[in-house]
């Protein structure tokens, strides 16, 4: 069976047209804003997300430094890191915190380094462990990921609200049609169905 062909007509809530309703026209403007309003407030939340995990790892470039500690313990035998191809392992070590106290903690190591072997450990600015900051090419690749994702996420909360919306405009709709047909038919003098 073959389908008559027909013309699609675009933009049909935007010109006069008698079977045009007040909802279509309102629908035609809740879209146009919605998208819109996805695109430049997603460009926009994009853009802070990713300045905001810059500055973040800016701020953990300036707060965290490395220092020297000593191995308490020998690294052998010692629990895995458990990062994925990491050959270090969980052990104590000692360092001198920026107050001039001695701490110990765990930190990744070597698996072979002997107990009073010096290592390199990062430490905050009140001297606890911590991990390294993040380097200059992993910044901007976390920056560009979490901008992206905010962005997107901003625009989608944006075009949810736009489909919750024109989803409710087509209930009033068939409400209004109900009622319609409900007054045509008593005119008829009949009820359809």
């Amino acid at each position: 069976m073959a389908t008559a062909p027909y013309a699609r007509i675009r933009c049909w809530r935007w010109r006069r047209n008698p079977l045009r309703r007040l909802s279509d026209v309102i629908e035609a403007w809740i879209i146009l804003a919605g998208w819109v309003l996805a695109l430049a407030g997603g460009l926009y939340a994009g853009l802070a997300g990713a300045d905001a995990v810059q500055r973040s790892a800016d701020r953990q470039r300036t707060e965290r430094r490395e220092v020297p500690a000593a191995l308490v313990e020998d690294a052998k035998g010692q629990v895995p890191a458990r990062a994925a191809g990491d050959p270090r392992v969980w052990a104590t070590v000692r360092w001198t915190a920026p107050d001039g106290s001695a701490r110990t903690g765990k930190a990744r190591v070597p698996a072979t380094s002997p107990a009073g072997e010096q290592v390199t450990v990062w430490i905050d600015k009140s001297g606890h462990l911590t991990a390294p900051p993040l380097t200059d090419g992993q910044a901007r690749s976390h920056a560009a990921a979490g901008g992206l994702l905010v962005a997107v996420g901003a625009g989608g909360i944006v075009l949810a609200a736009v489909s919750v919306a024109r989803f409710h405009l087509n209930q009033r709709r068939m409400r209004q049609w109900a009622v319609e047909w409900e007054r045509i038919d008593t005119r008829w003098g009949r009820k359809a169905g």
